[in-house]
């Protein structure tokens, strides 16, 4: 124990010095940038300069090694000593190696300094890539630095605990324990076994894959942690709350999954979003009921009152969406409830060859306009594809609860709309699918126009591989499993009805994880689902929808109001004139192309409903956020052209409703009108 005083002692010694060096600094990088821009100092001052800095230098490098020896002479002694325990050597061995490091560590980077300043010298100061390659360099210094020391903490942390754990263990040796103290230690024994099972080394498995980026960020506490008196470090950091971290790109996360999991945790943030979110749409949807116009509207303009362009009160932006894709999911099933087979068979050519013409002819005109403004061909193709969808939900929320008018003989214009859409989602899928080699065609990546059309060529193959295997498993589904499935359900839940929701809810997500494995839009698992289950007969699709509908109607709130989170009303006033003649020539080229597409595949006698099935299509699908997000990131398209897309979608989606009603007024006959919005 001597040598290990004389050894912290010397230790205490060597620091006091550097910190009595540190001192110098300041003066000694004045008078080196006097030097460097040749202010009043002779050349004999400078080489007298420089030779007394090196000395220093130098006899700090010895002082370091002298120090790394008395350090090794300690760790022996601890070693060799048999009066501490292993515990006790574990941590005063760790505390060593860890001042050999920070030791080491220093040392590194003084001469990484020196480097740098080399470098910097003898670099061009106009030279704006030379100087952002060095503060690059610099950063990653930083980073790995950062992580080292963390480590180091994470180390102390551990060798800390491991001595706690000894003084307990020598506490308990020198007296007897009680029965209750017996237990209690076997409790604590076996907390720490399951601790350290379930404890996922994320950190330090991740650090070292590829591709993995260190990143400086802010941690900031929750309100209430910071609001707390006399509340110390070690207890923020224990505390059950939720932190918030923030990095360079202003891009905000918040904790997923705990260390500790044996302890819940919720995202209060979360939840007051929600909260909020029930709150306000009560009354947004009260008005635009009382003005005649669709909830939905209140809802979307609920996430507009709480997003970013206004109070700017919802935190949690990305979960809220999240939550939202819920109410989709739910609608489609409904939807899907509603579609009968049966008339599926009887529209299944006009489903598949309408949206496919459609989406061609906007290609064709996007093509053709982006050619007189110069616009990229690959932005050409996207922003028409994105345009070219039409949105489920909202025309589902129109078809919801509406007479058909269908005569005998004729076609179903809902029939016809709804399977239209369906084909659009199976659309989106494949154009995803695609979407990585439009980025390759942006970015000129590409090895010939060949080989790009025939990978193009493989992934519609795939799709429709996909798709066939979709329909022949619903068969299966149909014939074998559907009625056995559902006679099960509605036998085990006499008298609790949780069962029936839960049996339909676990259907809906495996069929839309089905369709996600075989790279198909999880949306039309959703519709599939639905569909099959309305085989089962017109009672059987009442008693579900009675269940479900509550449900869908609520996660549906959710999702229009996250679709008000991307509405960006100063944006729009700036500028409404070119907002709204692009949005007028969206709808009204949409509704033109619709209408031309309808009248060539139609039967005679169902001619009337174009007009009714083109007013439902001419408007832009909400997945172009979603779309418009992913180019922006990938390059495709431009932070303007995004704002754009955005902007004319949310105006599109606003006057749905009006074309709707002006179609329905016309073209169904009185007696048979009932409000389908």
């Amino acid at each position: 124990m001597k040598v290990l005083g004389k050894t912290n002692l010397w230790i205490l010694f060597s620091l006091l010095h550097l910190i009595a060096n540190a001192a110098e600094h300041e003066e000694v990088a004045k008078h080196a940038i006097k030097l460097h821009r040749g202010k009043g100092a002779a050349i004999a001052q400078r080489k007298h300069w420089v030779l007394e800095n090196c000395r220093k230098l130098s006899g700090l490098l010895r002082q370091k090694n002298v120090v790394l020896n008395k350090l090794k002479n300690a760790i022996r002694a601890v070693e060799k000593d048999v009066g501490l325990s292993d515990e006790e050597k574990l941590f005063q061995v760790h505390t060593f190696e860890i001042f050999q490091k920070e030791l080491n560590e220093s040392e590194n980077s003084v001469f990484q300094a020196i480097h740098g300043l080399q470098r910097a010298l003898q670099g061009d100061y106009k030279d704006v890539v030379n100087m952002k390659e060095s503060s690059r360099q610099r950063l990653e210094a930083l980073r790995e630095a950062a992580i080292k020391e963390e480590t180091e903490y994470v180390e102390l942390l551990a060798a800390e605990k491991h001595q706690v754990e000894a003084l307990k263990n020598m506490q308990h040796q020198n007296k007897s324990l009680s029965i209750l103290d017996e237990i209690l230690e076997d409790v604590r024994k076996a907390a720490d076994r399951l601790e350290e099972e379930i404890e996922e080394h994320a950190f330090d498995d991740n650090k070292s894959v590829k591709g993995v980026n260190f990143e400086a960020v802010l941690r900031v506490e929750e309100e209430e942690a910071n609001s707390k008196k006399n509340i110390t470090k070690r207890e923020v950091e224990d505390d059950l709350g939720l932190s918030m971290l923030i990095d360079s790109q202003n891009n905000q996360y918040i904790l997923t999954k705990p260390r500790d999991s044996t302890i819940p945790r919720a995202d209060h943030h979360f939840i007051k979003d929600i909260v909020t979110i029930g709150m306000l749409s009560l009354p947004c949807g009260w008005l635009c009921t009382t003005i005649g116009l669709p909830t939905m509207f209140g809802y979307i303009i609920c996430g507009v009152l709480l997003g970013p362009s206004g109070l700017n009160s919802i935190k949690s932006i990305v979960q809220v969406e999240t939550l939202g894709e819920f109410g989709v999911f739910f609608t489609l099933f409904l939807v899907g409830l509603e579609f009968s087979p049966e008339k599926l068979r009887k529209v299944w050519k006009i489903s598949l060859q309408g949206p496919c013409y459609m989406t061609l002819l906007m290609i064709g005109f996007g093509l053709l306009w982006g050619h007189f403004l110069q616009i990229r061909a690959t932005q050409s193709v996207f922003i028409s594809t994105c345009l070219s969808l039409s949105s489920t939900p909202l025309v589902s929320r129109f078809l919801v609860g509406s007479a058909r008018g269908d005569k005998e003989g004729d076609i179903d214009y809902s029939t016809v709309l709804l399977g239209m859409l369906v084909m659009q989602d199976v659309q989106l899928g494949l154009f995803i699918a695609v979407m990585p080699t439009l980025i390759q065609a942006g970015a000129g990546t590409y090895s010939s126009i060949f080989m790009e059309i025939l990978r193009i060529l493989v992934l519609i193959g795939q799709i429709l591989f996909s798709l066939a295997a979709v329909f022949l498993l619903c068969l299966v589904i149909k014939t074998y499993l559907m009625g056995p499935y559902y006679r099960k359900l509605h036998m085990e839940s006499k008298g609790n009805k949780e069962i029936l929701i839960l049996g339909i809810s676990a259907f809906i997500f495996i069929m839309l994880t089905i369709t996600e494995l075989l790279d198909v839009s999880m949306e039309l698992g959703c519709f599939l689902a639905g569909a099959l289950i309305s085989s089962q007969g017109h009672m059987v699709t009442e008693e579900i929808m009675s269940y479900i509908e509550p449900i869908r109607d609520f996660l549906a709130i959710i999702f229009f109001a996250s679709i008000g989170l991307h509405v960006f009303p100063t944006f729009v006033i700036y500028e409404l004139t070119v907002l709204m003649f692009l949005t007028l020539s969206v709808v009204v080229l949409k509704f033109v192309l619709a209408v031309l597409v309808l009248s060539l595949i139609l039967p005679k006698s169902s001619q009337y409903i174009k007009w009714i099935v083109s007013a439902g299509l001419a408007q832009v699908s909400e997945f172009s956020f979603v779309l418009g997000s992913r180019a922006r990131r990938a390059g495709i398209i431009s932070r303007e052209v995004y704002l754009l897309i955005l902007s004319v979608t949310t105006l599109s989606l606003l006057l749905a409703p009006v074309l709707w009603k002006a179609a329905i007024m016309k073209c169904v006959p009185r007696p048979e009108r009932r409000s389908s919005i």
